[in-house]
């Protein structure tokens, strides 16, 4: 099985530029989202939120894309085994 850092993060956490940035975040929300990534730090507890969120819109654009080119194939697709009760 692949580990959280294979599944969520292709890009991995290792950036070449690296900015200080200053949030006021919810200690608990922040404790609990540390726990759920398993991460070691909240620093990656932020990094992993962020590349998770990056992932979640690359997957949602090639869902669409897919399905407007399932759409432009006018491929007609028959129920076989018909509806229940007909």
């Amino acid at each position: 099985m692949l580990n959280f850092q294979q599944r969520a993060n292709p890009m991995g956490t290792v950036s070449s530029r690296v900015v200080h940035k200053h949030f006021r975040l919810d200690d608990v929300k922040l404790k609990r989202a540390q726990k759920v990534l398993e991460a070691a730090t909240e620093t990656e507890t932020v990094e992993r939120a962020l590349d998770l969120a990056i992932l979640e819109h690359e997957r949602s654009r090639m869902a669409a894309e897919a399905n407007g080119q399932f759409l432009k194939s006018r491929i007609v697709i028959r129920d076989v085994f018909g509806a229940p009760g007909k």
